[in-house]
């Protein structure tokens, strides 16, 4: 059952930017001239202040996830996932660029918290040996859940195809939360003190979370505007048709799921922390590859950049959650959430804003704004070494 939340939320999540490119077209103007808002509508400042104002409205996934740990783990994912579902479906109703994003602004950090929670719960109710197994799987539907959002972009075609995307979020509110009455309340720990405000954590915890926080933000960097700006480059600027980068998107499932697996066994021999660091190290290059030039490139980028995401996002979710004790582990993994939204907000400011300076018609426009966007921050993954190794840790 948490296998289909996860997917949902990740469908939820990725349809606005697996839709980006037609509604950028949609309420833009394309034309034939050189500049990045010619090519695909809309300017990249503009696509990537919409993309950042949903990232930053997702920082509200912090008191959300926090809630959790006063009022209970299922009872604020179901509302949380009822909510956001219902905030995507909306937004087939937009009549401009903005209200998209007023629509998924509201939707995604609800979906967000509704993510995180069902990581909380997956590490709460696993053995220490089946935890990575059980993460592993939660990866693979959230990736199932944003690749299905790319495959039907691809396959449901025409001027209101976005519009049809975004109502299919309605289905999973009546035939999946309904069923989430059955997933059990993990059981809370009777020396856990009652928090004092949403959203606090005890001092003794606040180096170790301000250490997984920073590396969170690095992430954000990386996968923010590599995801966000990928169709928009490679449909409206490699001009790639939207069926062939469904193909590939469905392609990737096999890239991931050898990600999730390679994940899985590394996380246990060599350690949640070795397995995070090579996963953002790959995530970061493979973007960069993706956006350094031509349709290879891309596809052989957004495929092997798939793998490194499933490289990264189980061991990542282990890490995040092992080390932080019962009481305080929603509101830490909602920390944690925040630290990503900012990552990713810069990012996709830095991203749209280099993209617009020194935007030509060349298919390597975007080499310049990956390369400064992705890279600076790699260095603070040294601070991994700075935090306990998790993988045989027993949950407090």
């Amino acid at each position: 059952m948490l296998f289909l939340v996860a997917l949902v939320a990740g469908f939820g999540q990725f349809g606005a930017v697996a839709s980006l490119n037609d509604v950028a077209k949609h309420f833009g103007h394309v034309t034939s001239s050189g500049s990045l808002k010619n090519a695909v509508g809309l300017s990249g400042s503009v696509l990537g202040l919409g993309l950042a104002t949903l990232r930053l409205a997702s920082l509200a996934a912090l008191p959300l996830a926090s809630l959790a740990d006063r009022w209970g783990r299922t009872r604020i994912m179901r509302r949380t996932l009822t909510f956001g579902l219902a905030g995507t479906a909306l937004a087939a109703l937009s009549p401009n660029y903005w209200f998209f994003v007023l629509c998924f602004a509201f939707a995604r950090p609800l979906l967000s918290a509704a993510s995180t929670l069902v990581l909380v719960i997956t590490v709460e109710l696993s053995s220490t040996a089946s935890r990575i197994h059980r993460l592993v799987i939660m990866a693979a539907g959230a990736g199932c859940g944003a690749g299905l959002s790319a495959v039907l972009h691809g396959v449901i075609r025409g001027s209101n195809s976005f519009r049809w995307l975004f109502a299919l979020a309605l289905i999973p509110v009546f035939t999946i939360v309904p069923l989430l009455h059955s997933v059990p309340e993990p059981t809370r720990h009777l020396d856990d003190s009652p928090l004092a405000r949403l959203g606090a954590v005890p001092s003794r915890l606040r180096g170790r979370l301000a250490i997984v926080a920073t590396v969170a933000f690095t992430v954000g960097m990386v996968t923010g505007p590599a995801n966000g700006f990928a169709f928009v480059y490679g449909e409206g600027i490699l001009k790639i048709s939207p069926h062939v980068v469904a193909a590939v998107v469905a392609s990737s499932a096999l890239t991931g799921l050898a990600g999730l697996l390679l994940s899985r066994r590394l996380a246990r021999t060599m350690g949640r922390r070795w397995t995070v660091a090579i996963g953002v190290v790959a995530a970061a290059l493979t973007s960069s590859f993706a956006y350094s030039g031509g349709r290879f490139n891309f596809t052989a980028g957004y495929l092997v950049g798939v793998a490194a995401a499933g490289l990264l996002a189980p061991a990542a979710s282990a890490l995040s959650t092992e080390i932080f004790p019962h009481g305080f582990r929603a509101t830490s993994a909602g920390w944690v959430v925040v630290a990503g939204v900012l990552g990713a907000t810069t990012g996709l400011f830095l991203f749209g804003w280099v993209g617009d300076v020194v935007h030509t018609s060349s298919v390597t426009s975007l080499r310049l704004p990956a390369l400064i966007t992705f890279l600076p921050m790699l260095p603070t993954l040294l601070l991994l070494r700075r935090l306990p190794e998790s993988r045989e840790t027993e949950l407090v």
